[in-house]
């Protein structure tokens, strides 16, 4: 039950701090990539590369990773909305858009976890 109660409040944390990368941003509508969602994964997996870093490195209590990871990050970052447009740029013709931005994010998201890993295990 604990776990749970920490998943709920690092969520709601997380999907706040979302939100307010977004409102921070301003309106895309006119844009033609979704960037709050792209910001939010990397910098989501940035943190999280680090954050696994640091607690391998200082041995952390069982509980951070419920309300750090699955919850904060959890609540965070996006996968849903990542593959929702991602498939709405192939429902409008836009295959190539599509695949840039799907494999860009696959690609800086697995740099920036690299890179959080490192310097989590440098600051650690």
């Amino acid at each position: 039950m604990r776990d749970v109660v920490l998943i709920a409040l690092g969520g709601a944390v997380g999907s706040v701090l979302r939100y307010g990368v977004g409102w921070m941003m301003g309106p895309t509508a006119d844009a033609r990539l979704p960037w709050h969602t792209f910001a939010v994964n990397i910098s989501g997996a940035f943190v999280l590369g680090a954050l696994i870093a640091i607690a391998a490195r200082h041995g952390w209590p069982g509980w951070w990773r419920p309300l750090l990871a699955v919850g904060l990050l959890g609540g965070y970052t996006t996968f849903s909305t990542f593959t929702l447009e991602s498939t709405e740029f192939l429902r409008r013709g836009m295959q190539f858009t599509s695949l840039v931005y799907a494999a860009g994010s696959v690609i800086l998201g697995m740099l920036a976890a690299w890179t959080g890993i490192l310097v989590g295990r440098a600051v650690s």
